[in-house]
């Protein structure tokens, strides 16, 4: 198993459980709806990389690129760091481990 397929793993995690938290806190079916989406997204795009599939990482490269473009679009909008300013620096973390996974490969 590669750094990619770990950093996406775990990157997937995340609008998992923002999207729960975001429903808990605000009630946002939306906010679930979209990090459970996104989430099992990335997720799936890295097992089917683990899997052998060659196309996995291309797919969690394009959903963390939407993801990084949606939350630095609430950051200019709202100015609150959380938790759009995280998910835009482990979103870019995650696109640079991938890019050169992808690359390297």
């Amino acid at each position: 198993m590669n750094l990619g397929i770990v950093i996406a793993f775990s990157y997937g995690i995340l609008p998992l459980v923002g999207g729960i938290i975001g429903y808990i806190q605000a009630k946002s079916k939306v906010s679930l709806l979209s990090g459970s989406i996104s989430g099992f997204l990335i997720i799936f795009a890295a097992y089917s990389q683990l899997q052998g599939q060659t196309w996995g990482l291309t797919l969690a490269a394009f959903v963390t690129g939407i993801l990084v473009v949606f939350f630095a679009f609430r950051l200019a909008r709202t100015r609150k760091f959380m938790p759009a300013g995280l998910m835009i620096i482990f979103g870019i973390l995650t696109l640079l481990v991938i890019v050169n996974q992808i690359f390297a490969s």
